[in-house]
């Protein structure tokens, strides 16, 4: 599997700052179905490269799912698209744009892709390590599970 780039699993981190600034999309872009597991992923992760919210959420249907640390789960397209609006913002913002996620290990179990990774930005005062599931469903991203903690993020002063 190609390298990975993973940005959204920072986005736990920005979920409140976005809500509290009142910043989002206004129009939510059309699916766009993927031809199988690998292209979903594929599609995904250079959208999350490149900060493409339309891309990105294009990408989760009606029922999509995102699992983060301490119980908190984003669900509906509109929830995620707020999710990612608030990520894809420069760091000055409140935002994590410009956060890459290179993937150390990774597996395929069915439709669903685990790895592990290191976080970098030039905002991060040294790397974050985590890990996260993908899973796929029907050419979509149907959920996420990670294990990021917003909190254990090390910021440059």
């Amino acid at each position: 599997m190609k390298t990975l780039v993973v940005q959204y699993a920072i986005a736990a981190v920005v979920v409140l700052v976005s809500s509290s600034l009142g910043w989002s999309q206004a129009t939510l872009p059309e699916l766009k179905k993927q031809p199988n597991a690998q292209a979903v992923l594929d599609e995904h992760l250079d959208a999350l490269n490149h900060c493409d919210w339309n891309r990105l959420v294009a990408q989760y249907p009606a029922d999509a799912q995102i699992h983060l640390p301490g119980g908190m789960i984003v669900k509906g397209r509109k929830e995620i698209g707020d999710l990612f609006a608030g990520f894809c913002k420069d760091p000055k913002e409140g935002g994590l744009k410009g956060m890459t996620f290179k993937v150390e290990k990774s597996d395929k179990i069915g439709d669903v892709f685990v790895a592990q990774w290191v976080a970098t930005a030039p905002f991060l005062a040294e790397p974050y390590k985590g890990s996260d599931a993908y899973i796929t469903k029907d050419g979509y991203m149907q959920a996420m599970v990670s294990t990021f903690d917003g909190g254990a993020l090390k910021m440059k002063k």
